[in-house]
């Protein structure tokens, strides 16, 4: 057995095959690249993109993927607001921002009380990211809009005052609950792009239909720029014949719009929000971790080679 020497004994240099090489070491590399990534590696869009991550199914990943997909471009030197606009607050918990009672949160944001600058706060995440929290006042909101005039477009009206520009985002986004209510309305009316996370299961593309049919809605009537953008695949277990035949099915369908990276089933991902954390700070040599990072180069790439809104 030949051991190395010299320069080559720097186990960095190791491939797959080399006696250097060990699975740790691996993961400590992959570690080193989502904490430390080059802050030019990532484009910025030409405008600001503003896209809301929705799917009225529960349990396909929304916020896990939004968190996710923000932390992996503020890690990028990107400048990104996530709006948690559901009333469970678990983006706001992910993201370390404080959303108890008496908070300032998205719920005086679209009562017009203050502004999203006022109530944006900093995640712990990266100096990069920032959230606007979702407190439980926003359980009630839904009831109180209905008397609203344009109450449609109260999150729309928010995000186009002067302060946001101030901040100067270059992406902002939607959280939004899992139903097809005046929440997630307001959510499509302010965004400029749609997000739709399916997860590799069974019964994977079951109601997807009556949401594609609310954004045509939201289209025809409220903001004909409104567009699904982005197909993200999550949960996918490559165990199983399923997941294949759900990748085939969704590809088949969307096309090009679903994004390259799928994003695995795994027990990191799960656990994060548990710490305060997105998984990319939680475990960020975790296949999760670096699956999420390719899907947020995909996305930003694919934001630089067209005009956006």
């Amino acid at each position: 057995m030949r051991f190395p020497s010299g320069p080559e004994s720097n186990a960095m240099s190791f491939g797959r095959d080399d006696i250097g090489w060990t699975p740790i070491m691996e993961e400590a590399q992959r570690a080193t690249r989502v904490l430390h990534p080059d802050e030019l590696d990532l484009p910025r869009p030409k405008n600001r993109r503003i896209i809301t991550v929705a799917n009225q199914k529960g349990g396909v990943g929304k916020t896990t993927s939004t968190v996710n997909l923000a932390a992996g471009l503020a890690l990028h030197g990107l400048k990104v607001l996530v709006i948690d606009l559901d009333p469970q607050g678990n983006a706001s918990t992910a993201l370390g921002v404080e959303h108890r009672g008496g908070v300032p949160s998205v719920y005086e944001v679209l009562l017009g009380e203050i502004s999203v600058a006022d109530a944006a706060a900093k995640s712990t995440q990266s100096d990069n990211l920032f959230c606007v929290p979702a407190t439980i006042d926003l359980a009630g909101s839904e009831i109180e809009l209905v008397t609203m005039v344009a109450r449609e477009g109260r999150l729309k009206e928010a995000l186009n005052a002067e302060a946001v520009e101030a901040l100067d985002f270059d992406y902002v986004f939607v959280d939004c609950p899992p139903s097809l209510g005046l929440l997630t309305v307001n959510a499509l009316v302010a965004a400029h792009e749609v997000l739709i996370p399916i997860q590799c299961e069974y019964y994977a593309l079951e109601g997807l239909g009556q949401l594609l049919r609310n954004i045509e809605l939201v289209q025809s009537h409220l903001n004909p720029a409104l567009w699904v953008s982005t197909i993200l695949l999550t949960m996918y277990d490559g165990r199983t014949k399923l997941a294949d035949q759900v990748t085939a099915e969704v590809r088949g369908h969307f096309g090009d719009l679903t994004l390259r990276t799928v994003i695995p089933r795994s027990v990191k991902i799960s656990e994060a929000p548990g710490f305060g954390q997105t998984v990319l700070t939680y475990d960020p040599g975790s296949r999760g971790s670096m699956s999420y990072l390719d899907a947020a180069r995909e996305i930003a790439e694919r934001g630089a080679e067209r005009k956006t809104a």
